[in-house]
């Protein structure tokens, strides 16, 4: 059963943070585009309340329109290529001029608020039997879309000169601390879940149903994240310019795109790290952020070094080394207590990453610090539909559109992935070179290859 003073607190906290994450920015920078390869940002303010409207008022309860134009204009985002010279998807015909005003977006997101909380507030929104409200689906749907696009509004705000943006109040990364020693962490054979049924959970999105069981082999997976320091051997070595690490494709765009190092790093007389509000000497000790195509090429790297078969997680190794444990499966890598500040670098506990190994808390049963938090982990995993799978009917095009075999999972969480995301079953994806979000890695091997 909806519970609706939740819901409508939930809604509250959506729409102050993306006014928030808006008033961080200097006004001339409305209509720019952060990333070539996506909307500029006004298109941002539009679409989250677009989004809502759209979804739960005129699809789920039939109302009437606010302002066609706007809601056609705003309705849908866009896939974005790993290329700029490549055309983009679902990119609706506007040019620079025909974008409306700030005052005309703020307008129609005020009125959309008013009809989707006075929904929230009287209409019957759990209707079994209803194809966008049973179990409330529309509900969860506006309010999940929204939180997980408070992480793409800062990505692209990393992009922006540091001079267009507001810092908050007291706000400074923490760069201090060591990066620890990588060591292996073993993870002994067994059964990981992967999905849940429709009938277990509150709401879940259409990949994530249903339930399947996967048999794991054991393995041994890194302790902490990848960090800076550890890919700084790679990037030291050459490994941007040896096409041996790179797949055809990878490497393709590593020269067309100039790529030499990581997006979030960049060079002076030393390397620095280019963070949300500052530029500061490269943090060793953090964990490195990297496109899907980079982490492999360093676990290539790493494993010619090494002398062993080492290699990305598959999206099942991952449920395993995160959520299981000798007594069986776990909400959470730490066990059934909630998320808090001391398990994890997430919702919104600061605008960068933070030191790997800094929460052991956190720790997973079998040892593994940070699965959640402080980074994205990439899976070698391509993002499919699990077996009988169905498009949700509030949002049917939310997976269907990206089971193309282009787009890679990722598991885990970063500092600004809200806290109502972190379930064992939530699934992201994204393209192999696109190098833009918070995404990290960790490396496998087979523990009978390391004896």
């Amino acid at each position: 059963m909806l519970d609706r003073p939740a819901a409508i607190a939930w809604y509250h906290r959506n729409r102050e943070r993306s006014r928030a994450l808006f008033d961080l920015l200097a006004p001339q920078v409305y209509y720019s585009r952060p990333i070539a390869l996506r909307h500029p940002i006004v298109f941002y303010e539009g679409h989250l309340p677009a989004f809502s409207f759209n979804t739960l008022i005129k699809k789920a309860l039939g109302g009437a329109s606010i302002d066609e134009r706007l809601e056609l204009l705003f309705a849908r985002g866009i896939d974005p290529h790993e290329s700029a010279s490549e055309p983009n998807r679902l990119t609706p015909d506007v040019t620079r001029g025909a974008w409306p005003s700030r005052d005309e977006v703020r307008a129609f997101a005020a009125e959309a608020d008013r009809r989707v909380l006075d929904a929230l507030s009287n209409d019957d929104l759990d209707r079994p039997g209803h194809p966008l409200l049973d179990r409330a689906e529309a509900v969860f749907t506006i309010l999940e879309h929204e939180a997980m696009h408070h992480e793409t509004l800062l990505y692209m705000w990393h992009r922006l000169p540091l001079d267009e943006k507001r810092r908050p109040a007291g706000y400074s990364p923490r760069v201090d601390g060591r990066a620890p020693d990588q060591e292996w962490v073993e993870v002994p054979p067994g059964c990981a879940t992967l999905g849940v049924n429709r009938e277990d959970v509150v709401f879940g999105w259409d990949n994530e149903f249903p339930s399947q069981a996967a048999e794991v082999g054991g393995f041994a997976i890194d302790r902490y994240d990848v960090t800076n320091l550890q890919f700084l051997e790679f990037v030291d070595g050459g490994g941007y310019s040896n096409p041996r690490w790179w797949t055809e494709e990878n490497w393709s765009w590593i020269q067309s795109e100039h790529v030499a190092h990581p997006l979030f790093w960049e060079r002076s007389a030393d390397w620095n790290w280019r963070g949300m509000f500052d530029r500061v000497p490269l943090p060793l000790s953090w964990p490195v952020f990297v496109s899907h195509a980079e982490a492999s090429a360093y676990a290539r790297w790493r494993s010619d070094r090494d002398g062993l078969p080492v290699r990305l997680p598959t999206e099942a190794e991952y449920q395993r080394a995160a959520f299981g444990s000798p007594d069986g499966e776990r909400p959470h890598p730490w066990g059934d207590a909630p998320p808090a500040p001391d398990r994890g670098v997430f919702d919104f506990s600061g605008w960068d990453p933070e030191p790997v190994g800094g929460h052991p808390k956190g720790r997973s049963a079998w040892g593994a610090d940070g699965l959640v938090g402080n980074g994205w982990e990439w899976t070698s995993s391509v993002f499919a539909p699990f077996p009988r799978f169905r498009p949700m009917a509030s949002y049917p095009e939310y997976s269907a559109d990206f089971f193309d075999g282009e787009h890679l999972v990722m598991k885990g969480a970063s500092p600004v992935t809200a806290a109502e995301l972190l379930r064992p079953t939530f699934r992201n994806w994204f393209r192999p070179r696109y190098p833009y979000v918070y995404a990290t890695f960790r490396c496998v091997t087979e523990r009978s290859r390391r004896r």
